[in-house]
């Protein structure tokens, strides 16, 4: 029961980390790198914060605002560099890990006798793991209903538009760079939060924390849009989340089934194969099924014509 609980709670805080890549893998249809650096870097923003003695809450907004930061590079170096998208993105993510480095002061740093937002009074009264749950039912509320009220202003529909046809929402007067930079900041500000409550819930950053979260990411939106099917935007934020705690199930039967922790980003990657091919494997099963169904009725009208 304890490792279902365990896997409910990660699935939620990842699930951050989820919605933020949402907004510019789906939203904006910006293929964005960055996520690989800026989620290591709120975690190192904030366990380097709460061990020079700023407190674990304070740490989450300065791990969000250094978050933004990445993703305003990303996007100035694409908007105004005309650097490509996704190299961008890369050049960004390298930079990034001496970044961090420098932040953290080393490869990796503990939280170990200071304090975080796990450890206070009533979260640490709560049964095993229950913490990370309710820490992360309530970031998730809270960052959902923020987006779902954001994306019915006009500025937030303008946002939209952008990555649904941005030639279309040029002519409408919206100035897309802009939207695309604020895009990218709100999404990797997310990222960052998400590393940043994931460092203190695990009691350490690292710098190579980073590495294939944007697939974890990737597959918490498509198992969402898989299982859940058709959705409205503002459903497909929380099916994201939801998507994210299936993937956590996922790879508990994996682990389940006798494969090692070093197996994980090859678990992960195949995990996301599969969840891509699906759509793709389903329409290719329905139009053949309605191929047969046509063929099979043909014999049966020419009959009735005959007659």
């Amino acid at each position: 029961m304890s490792i279902i609980v365990s896997a409910i709670g990660q699935g939620l805080l990842w699930g951050i980390l989820g919605i933020g890549l949402f907004l510019t893998f789906r939203v904006l249809d910006f293929p964005d790198m960055t996520v690989e650096g800026s989620f290591p870097l709120g975690a190192a923003v904030s366990v380097a914060a709460i061990t020079h003695g700023v407190s674990p809450l304070l740490s989450l907004v300065l791990a969000f605002g250094a978050g933004m930061l990445a993703g305003l590079a990303t996007g100035l170096l694409y908007t105004k560099g005309k650097v490509p998208v996704l190299l961008a993105g890369i050049l960004v993510m390298t930079a990034l890990y001496s970044i961090n480095q420098h932040i953290l002061g080393r490869a990796n740093l503990s939280l170990l006798n200071q304090p975080n937002m796990f450890k206070n009074n009533f979260l640490a009264s709560l049964p095993p793991y229950f913490d990370s749950i309710f820490v992360g039912v309530g970031a998730i509320i809270i960052i959902a209903i923020l987006l779902m009220w954001f994306l019915q202003t006009n500025l937030g529909q303008a946002f939209i538009a952008t990555g649904d046809n941005e030639i279309m929402a040029q002519s409408l007067g919206v100035h897309t760079d802009a939207m695309k930079n604020m895009g990218l900041m709100v999404a990797n500000g997310l990222v960052g939060l998400s590393g940043a409550l994931i460092a203190q819930n695990n009691g350490y950053a690292d710098v190579n924390q980073g590495i294939g979260v944007i697939v974890i990411g990737l597959a918490a939106i498509i198992i969402g849009e898989v299982v859940f099917g058709e959705l409205t935007l503002n459903q497909r934020l929380v099916a994201t989340a939801l998507g994210s705690i299936l993937y956590r199930f996922v790879l508990l039967i994996v682990l389940g089934l006798g494969f090692g922790d070093e197996d994980l980003k090859l678990i992960s990657a195949v995990v996301l194969a599969v969840m891509l091919m699906v759509p793709t494997v389903e329409s290719r099963f329905r139009l053949k099924r309605a191929l047969r169904k046509g063929i099979e009725s043909q014999p049966a009208k020419e009959t009735d014509s005959h007659e």
